[in-house]
């Protein structure tokens, strides 16, 4: 085991694929609930998050020893934000690479979900944008990226998987946005007119107070721990070449 990271297209891939499945696990179940519960929307969102928490628990731990498993734009902005000052964690170029991937995922896994249940790709006509869910990104998007970086700076970031598994799902229910906290899941759910959809009218709005969030997490993770840019590499989980 040597100490430096996989090659940039390995973990791009990672990126890709993951915030891929995502989004397939995202959409997919809210369809499956939508059929299987179509007169109980508490019950469709129940089985809507269940899904989500064990699905990104599970690709957290399958492609997190790879890539770190960011799955998410704000998530590796951040990274590359706290740990430039130390030398640790991802360069700016490699966040843009990140960040594509995670887009480019995140939409292909909207079109394979859909595919799945045979719907039909089309752009969403769910309205969500109110300024309750703009407040509801700010406050989940925060509090991710204050435990995400909470966990890797307390050498604790083995336990990310399911943390942030259970975070999320905690988030679906306790914000009236369902906590998407992620722009490229919010873009990728923009191509599906179901359950899981929002508009992309919606979107931007969105993806903004998610920017919002991150800002204001990144002030926590500052303010409660000060050195956390030194485990900038080990975001979300640790990851290091293994040839």
């Amino acid at each position: 085991m040597t100490s430096f990271q996989p090659p940039l297209w390995r973990r791009a891939t990672a990126e890709l694929l993951g915030t891929g499945l995502l989004v397939a696990i995202v959409v997919g179940s809210g369809i499956m609930a939508e059929q299987l519960s179509p007169n109980d929307i508490g019950l469709q969102l129940l089985q809507n998050s269940t899904a989500t928490v064990f699905g990104l628990t599970i690709l957290i731990l399958m492609l997190g020893p790879v890539s770190g498993a960011h799955f998410n734009p704000v998530v590796s902005l951040a990274d590359w934000l706290l740990g430039r000052r130390s030398g640790a964690g991802l360069t700016l170029p490699e966040v843009g690479v990140y960040s594509a991937a995670q887009v480019v995922g995140g939409i292909g896994g909207s079109v394979l979900a859909n595919a799945m249940f045979d719907v039909g790709t089309s752009f969403s006509s769910k309205d969500r944008l109110t300024g309750a869910h703009a407040l509801s990104e700010v406050v989940a998007t925060a509090g991710l990226i204050l435990l995400i970086f909470a966990l890797a700076r307390t050498s604790r970031g083995m336990l990310a998987a399911p943390a942030v598994g259970a975070y999320i799902g905690a988030a679906y229910w306790f914000t009236s946005s369902t906590s998407f906290a992620n722009p490229a899941v919010t873009v990728g759910r923009i191509f599906t007119d179901t359950f899981a959809g929002i508009a992309p009218g919606s979107a931007p709005g969105y993806i903004a107070a998610q920017a919002v969030g991150g800002a204001v997490g990144l002030a926590l993770v500052l303010l409660l721990f000060p050195t956390a840019g030194k485990a900038a590499d080990d975001v979300v989980v640790p990851h290091r070449a293994d040839d």
